[in-house]
């Protein structure tokens, strides 16, 4: 038979090894039937054997041969289990055929992005490394080749001029330390390297290492990783040392014999002796090394060591002459009158103590200092040694036009935002979007929410941004319905029209206790005279004209406005300009209060409500957020909010309940399963090795072989027979009866074997068709090992959609991520109380995203001073133990970019340089520790809502790219016409309020009973009375995790 082109039976010595339970995986030897036989690639063969034809079935990917089908679907399934991982990338829980294809594919790419000229030595440093981890083998590789290079690598030269060019190293020549004569080293080991430069082809520069760099991703650690894993192996006991894979040894010339004291058998044999000394020093005896019967156990050791058994006489000797020398040196005159050996003479102990190559030695009776205790890990982060010439943290963006450096371009530029305005945007969107359920509004998107405060048109509303105001309006007081309109805030003391009189809620104003009336002197009348004085100038002094915008109308105030839902045409800006300058009277709110209404109601424009209106169209992003920042602020305070957040804590309280239950519902199933198992064992025949079975069908089919060599044989002898008898009958005619009898017989003996043999064949085939009653009860408890798995998988779901309802309901607090050296603190605001693309019925929920960023905020105040501005004992403390201060740290580790107060926000927005963020973060500091652990958790989900809001800004300019035709006529007489090519926010409309209320909340309520028309779909519309959202069964409110959304 013709073997197959490119097959190989012995491709499994070849694959890269995939590993099963940490450990390579061991594939299936060679059938001895098979040895020395020509075998095809398909998945069935026959081959033709001397006397038999065998089938055998092949796994290509592996080369393993099988001769019995159900080996072979046997190590099929065994190869599909979920248990292996890939050797080079480290993806675990995967198939073997997914793990091989992964490693081959990995392999592929590490050898076309790794520098060829640092194979070789980088392998020859690994080969037979005893460290334990690959993490600290990595770590020592990285830092002594980082500034080493070799010929043929490419690198980058930096002139003395400054220009940088590009080039490959020709040649390098390395020089050994030089040593002084006492042993000191006069110039430390260093290398020079002729460099062909590649845009100078007939110029060469020849420079050391300082002058020198590689591209910053063709040496990484995380190439330097993969590059050692893909290429060594350890076996799997404790000190074995790393080898380079025989293959890749073989092609650099590498030697792989194993040194003997790193053998396995040394090390076993080594530690018999140490516990065999332990043992005779316990028993109190003496150990007789030159016992025979101990030395067939000693392995071979080394020579004697001299090292700490007393001074060695000859060492001595040469120190005493090298300090001789050296004092001559100093001084001509110098006589050597300090006998030898010298016992205390402190120039002698001076002299050795403080030249290299001598171990420090201390004079009779002095004591040396103890040593500083290691320092431990984890450990505060500002505490953690740097390391030099680390990379730097990747550059942050920002959103503001100003930046905290001086003269850096900032990628909000033209945008209008000030880095003042970035903490209340980031404020204000989170808390509409956490209690959007509460406001009846739509979830939105963090750029279409700062789109839509930047939208100015006074011909087009922006529904985003109307509704944002009229649904926290709505919050603040009642319907005129619903307790006649009471107000669900603290209102300030009135303010100097009168008009509004309360301090609280309520429309009662209690009467005033009568005031005592001190005695009054000529120096306390005075003082009340000019503070009555200092009152009425400062009343005298108009800042804007809101009183007046607010009582336009006679009797029909913000508050009687808000009662009546008189939203419609812009007017909801009336109602926020009375409702600022109420608050005016509020120390805490007055200056911002006064800022906005000087824009909003200025003194030279009349006070009308159209002012308002058309100032409000004009007004700037920085003044926008701050009113719905305000608004925000005082909605905290309303009932719904707090009925709203006691409803997420009894929500929260309930799934901690039902996760509980789930959990010990899984331990319970676990537990089941474990019995299952154990009694699928018992059941279960003993599984025989596959050679085994080889050798039992081979054993069978040669005694089935002989079987049919003795029917042959008896056929023949038969046949030789009837020879015989016809010869007789011929020579004796009287004896032809009995012959033919005898032949008969023959006959009937021969029919009578193949029947019983064929009696047998039909009974062993009954019996395998009919179970046993043990393969009855196996089925059976493999059918129940079956039901607890799913039941397993059931409750793990419910676990985890149990801690993503929780997630949603913690509403009160917004957690961070963590916080790096610098307390910098990390926030991604999608996964605090909302859905990580916002509701799923949401009018914008195509985009597949809420935020999309990591925001990074500054170290607060507190933090700043103390841990980063030190004393000036702290700062010269840590130079001295660092070589640098806090503040120089901190700008040399975080690069480019920084942030100082805790009012100045950056964010990232690209996944590289998430992976690069997590790369930078320090393992040894505490904080950093945890925060890279949840940068690590959360990293999938961040990456693919960064991408996501990519594909939507992206998809938005595109359509507004190819709008450009002009939009056709429309009549606008009786409703504005909005184009939809325009602004992204533009799109989104709030169909929470249409399908609760009937309508959005800036239109009046229709009439009762009328139905509201709305694309496909039309809404009766009932009165809105009291403010109150769908209920479930019980009468609660219905909350996004009732639903159980899978997101």
């Amino acid at each position: 038979m013709v073997r197959s082109p490119g097959f190989d039976i012995s491709i499994n010595k070849l694959i890269s090894k995939v590993l099963f339970k940490r450990k390579p995986v061991t594939y299936v030897a060679m059938p001895p039937i098979l040895e020395d036989q020509e075998v095809d690639s398909q998945a069935l063969f026959v081959i033709e054997l001397s006397l038999t034809i065998v089938k055998i079935w092949v796994i290509e990917e592996t080369g393993e041969i099988f001769t019995n089908y159900n080996d072979y679907l046997a190590r099929i399934e065994h190869y599909k289990l979920k248990r292996f991982s890939c050797e080079v990338t480290g993806h675990s829980g995967i198939d073997f055929f997914t793990a091989m294809r992964s490693e081959m594919e990995a392999s592929q790419d590490l050898d076309q992005a790794f520098p060829d000229a640092l194979r070789e030595p980088i392998l020859r440093k690994v080969q037979f490394s005893t460290m334990s981890r690959i993490d600290n083998l990595v770590d020592h590789i990285f830092e002594e080749f980082k500034q080493d290079f070799y010929p043929g690598e490419s690198v980058t030269v930096s002139l003395p001029s400054g220009e940088r060019l590009n080039g490959v190293i020709r040649e390098k020549t390395k020089f050994p330390d030089q040593l002084n004569g006492d042993g000191s080293v006069a110039r430390p080991a260093f290398a020079r390297y002729f460099v062909r430069l590649l845009n100078r082809p007939e110029e060469e520069a020849l420079t050391d290492a300082l002058h020198l760099s590689r591209e910053r991703k063709g040496f990484t650690k995380q190439m330097l990783r993969s590059f050692i894993k893909n290429s060594v192996n350890k076996d799997a006991w404790t000190g074995a040392p790393w080898r380079v894979k025989e293959a890749i040894a073989n092609q650099y010339r590498i030697p792989t014999q194993v040194p003997r004291h790193l053998q396995y058998e040394h090390q076993i044999a080594q530690r018999k002796q140490i516990h065999t000394l332990k043992r005779a020093e316990a028993d109190g005896g003496t150990f007789n090394p030159f016992n025979p019967q101990n030395q067939a156990r000693l392995p071979e050791l080394k020579p004697k060591s001299h090292k700490g058994k007393g001074p060695n006489p000859d060492m001595e000797r040469a120190k005493h002459q090298q300090f001789i020398a050296y004092q001559r040196a100093l001084n001509p005159g110098f006589v050597a009158s300090t006998p030898f050996p010298p016992q205390n003479d402190p120039q002698y102990i001076q002299f050795v103590n403080q030249h290299p190559g001598f171990p420090p030695i201390a004079a009779k009776g002095v004591s040396r200092p103890a040593a500083p205790p290691p320092q431990k890990f984890p450990t505060e982060d500002l505490e953690v040694p740097p390391i030099r010439e680390a990379p730097s943290r990747p550059a942050m963006k920002f959103l503001s036009e100003d930046t905290p450096m001086a003269g850096r371009p900032s990628e909000g530029a033209g945008s209008g935002i000030l880095m003042a305005s970035v903490g209340p945007l980031l404020e204000t969107w989170d808390t509409l979007n956490v209690y959007c359920e509460v406001f009846v509004l739509d979830s939105f998107t963090f750029d279409d929410y700062i789109e839509a405060l930047q939208f100015t048109s006074e011909d087009a509303q922006c529904e985003l941004l109307v509704e944002i105001h009229c649904a926290v309006l709505k919050k603040l007081v009642n319907d005129e319905k619903d307790l006649n309109g009471q107000v669900q805030i603290t209102l300030p003391v009135a303010n100097q029209d009168g008009t509004d009189t309360e301090s609280s809620g309520h429309e009662s104003t209690p009467t005033p206790e009568p005031e005592f009336q001190p005695r009054t002197t000529r120096s306390s009348l005075a003082k009340s005279e000019a503070a009555v004085l200092k009152a009425a100038a400062a009343a005298d002094t108009k800042l804007h004209r809101a009183a007046e915008i607010d009582q336009c109308v006679k009797g029909y105030g913000w508050r009687f406005r808000l009662r009546k839902r008189g939203f419609a045409n812009g007017k909801w800006v009336v109602i926020v300009v009375g409702l600022l300058n109420l608050f005016t009277a509020n120390p805490r709110y007055r200056k911002i209060c006064d800022e906005i209404l000087v824009k909003l109601a200025p003194l030279n424009m009349d006070p009308t409500e159209e002012t308002a209106i058309s100032q409000y169209a004009k007004l700037d992003i920085n003044l926008r957020v701050r009113i719905v920042q305000f608004l925000c602020s005082l909605s905290l305070e309303t009932q719904a909010i707090r009925s709203y957040m006691v409803d997420c804590t009894l929500q929260m309280t309930q799934h901690r309940k039902e996760k509980i239950e789930a959990q010990s519902n899984r331990k319970a199933a676990l537990e089941e399963l474990r019995l299952l198992q154990e009694e699928r064992k018992a059941l279960q025949p003993e599984a025989t090795s596959p050679i085994a079975e080889l050798e039992q069908t081979a054993q069978l089919e040669e005694s089935e072989h002989l079987d049919e060599m003795e029917d042959l044989n008896m056929d023949d002898a038969e046949e030789d027979a009837d020879v015989v008898m016809e010869s007789e009958e011929e020579e004796e005619p009287v004896q032809l009866r009995s012959l033919r009898r005898a032949n008969d017989r023959a006959a009937e003996r021969k029919r009578k074997l193949e029947e019983e043999r064929e009696r047998k064949e039909r009974a062993e085939i009954e019996k395998a068709k009919k179970p046993t009653k043990q393969a009855k009860q196996l089925e059976k408890v493999m059918r129940k090992i079956d039901n607890e798995i799913d039941k397993i998988k059931e409750f793990e779901e419910e676990i985890a959609t149990l801690d993503n309802d929780l997630r949603e309901a913690d509403c009160p607090r917004t957690r961070v991520l963590g916080i790096d050296r610098f307390w910098n603190r990390y926030y991604w605001f999608e996964r605090n109380a909302m859905p990580y693309a916002g509701l799923p019925t949401s009018s914008t929920a195509h985009a597949g995203y809420a935020n999309g960023r990591i925001w990074v905020q500054g170290p607060d105040d507190m933090e700043r001073v103390g841990f980063i501005e030190l004393t000036e004992t702290d700062n010269i403390a840590y130079r001295a133990a660092y070589n640098m201060t806090v503040p120089e740290r901190k700008m040399i580790e975080e690069g480019r970019t920084h942030t100082f107060t805790a009012h100045q926000w950056a964010y990232y927005d690209d996944a590289d340089q998430l992976d690069q963020l997590i790369a930078w973060l320090d393992v040894r500091g505490k904080r950093e520790l945890k925060l890279r652990k949840e940068l690590q958790a959360q990293r999938e989900k961040v990456s693919v809502h960064m991408q996501k809001r990519v594909e939507y800004l992206t998809e938005s300019d595109s359509k507004t790219t190819e709008s450009a035709e002009p939009a056709p006529r429309v009549s606008t007489r009786t409703k504005t016409y909005i184009d939809s090519s325009g602004p992204r926010c533009m799109e989104w409309k709030n169909t929470t309020a249409i399908e609760e209320l009937g309508h959005i909340h800036s239109e009046p309520r229709p009439k009762r009973g009328v139905a509201r028309a709305t694309g496909k779909r039309a809404f009766v519309v009932e009165d809105e009375g009291r403010q109150t959202r769908a209920s479930n069964r019980s009468g609660k409110p219905l909350t996004r995790q009732g639903g159980r959304y899978n997101f």
